[in-house]
């Protein structure tokens, strides 16, 4: 049976069921779901829809990928509050709400400019959902609690990279790329319903803060004062960087170098086994071993990695061969995911009451950062490895250079 931890709250208190705790850890997957659905399940269809909009660059395509980040970067800054002031399902189902305007709106579009509004929309309601979800979850558990909590959802989260894609493909080839907006609203409801008849609030009136400017600007000072939760974030923001940077490219990556179109699906749920397992480890180590140390492993490893497929690409001109670029990749998004949880919870673990807040905070500034590593970056693909192998450099140099400074500053809670 798992043993979890509760910190803060009078709900954290409460002794939980292991039914129920299964229930909570299904539902909150689910939820956060969204984001990477989102992204995952349109990727075999960008060229599509590169076709249908008359793209002419097909660099823009990845803009489709990037843009919704984007819009998560405002929605993250607006939900944090209303999570702290109106309670933790106010801001999932706002941001469902919204979620599913900018989803049609994608979904009716008939060149790049409207599909881009329509997903920096979606990115702005899914936000909802994710604020609202951290911050619920840091008011029942704390410390390495919390993290293995993360690892678990993280756990059954990696069937998402896994499976969307094929599920995509298959709406795509069926119905078409617009079929694949309405597996976004039929999984919204589905979230929406379960929501509401299942999960009750977590912020108790007296806990909640009250909208006010000068609340918002004194608390917002007070978290981007403290120096380790600043460090984390922006390791957080170089990450998933790499990340966005391989994820908006790969459909390409795959085609050009390795003529790889109906097998991208599965070639890409192989690399979803790596953050499986490697959230799969998190859970089993990060009680005994903890946080700092386990970041600290996983971004050396990043670096190593990274630096192993820059200097193996460049006798091939920067295109290796398949099997070698699959097996680096594959170690990628294992020290990936065995970093990314590890940088959350050590960044949620200090702000207290103000976790809504924080929450949004971290998100939107680690979400800015990624969507100008991943842009940036992605500018520059050239049918070769190195646009990609570079921004997972920096990731991992950077993270690592960040944990360890984090490590040496005052872990003071807000």
């Amino acid at each position: 049976m798992v043993d979890f931890r509760h910190a803060g709250g009078k709900a954290s208190r409460t002794a939980q069921r292991p039914a129920r705790t299964v229930e909570f850890i299904c539902l909150f997957s689910l939820i956060t779901s969204l984001t990477p659905i989102s992204i995952d399940a349109l990727l075999p269809a960008l060229r599509d829809i590169g076709l249908a909009l008359n793209v002419a660059d097909a660099n823009d395509t990845q803009l489709i990928v990037s843009m919704l980040i984007l819009g998560m970067v405002f929605g993250e800054l607006v939900f944090g509050p209303l999570a702290d002031a109106l309670g933790r399902r106010a801001a999932i189902v706002g941001g469902l709400t919204v979620f599913a305007v900018g989803t049609i709106v994608a979904m009716t579009a008939t060149s790049l400019e409207q599909m881009l509004v329509g997903r920096i929309i979606q990115g702005f309601g899914v936000a909802g959902s994710k604020i609202g979800t951290r911050a619920l979850i840091r008011d029942r558990f704390g410390g390495d609690a919390m993290a293995r909590v993360l690892s678990f959802i993280f756990m059954i989260l990696v069937l998402v990279p896994m499976l969307a894609p094929a599920i995509g493909k298959a709406i795509n080839d069926l119905a078409g790329w617009r079929a694949v907006f309405v597996l976004y609203l039929v999984l919204g409801v589905v979230i929406l319903v379960w929501l509401l008849a299942r999960q009750p609030e977590t912020l108790t009136p007296e806990r909640r803060i009250t909208l006010s400017f000068r609340t918002l600007v004194g608390n917002t000072a007070l978290i981007v004062r403290h120096p380790r939760v600043m460090a984390y974030t922006i390791a957080m923001g170089l990450v998933f960087g790499a990340q966005l940077l391989f994820i908006s490219m790969a459909q390409a990556m795959f085609f050009d170098l390795y003529d790889v179109d109906d097998a991208f699906p599965i070639y890409f749920a192989v690399l979803a086994l790596a953050m499986g397992a490697a959230s799969f480890s998190n859970s089993q180590l990060v009680m005994r071993c903890g946080m700092h140390r386990l970041s600290v492993v996983a971004a050396t490893g990043l670096s190593v990695a990274s630096v192993v497929a820059l200097i193996g690409s460049a006798p091939f001109g920067g295109a290796p061969p398949f099997a070698p670029f699959m097996i680096v990749c594959f170690l990628l998004f294992f020290f990936f995911a065995l970093l990314f949880g590890n940088l959350n919870a050590m960044a949620m673990h200090a702000l207290g009451r103000v976790a809504g807040l924080g929450a949004s905070l971290i998100a939107s500034l680690s979400s800015l950062i990624a969507v100008v590593l991943a842009v940036a970056a992605g500018r520059l693909y050239d049918q070769t490895v190195y646009a990609a192998g570079s921004g997972f450099l920096l990731a991992g140099v950077g993270a690592l250079s960040l944990v360890i400074y984090a490590n040496s500053k005052s872990n003071a809670s807000i």
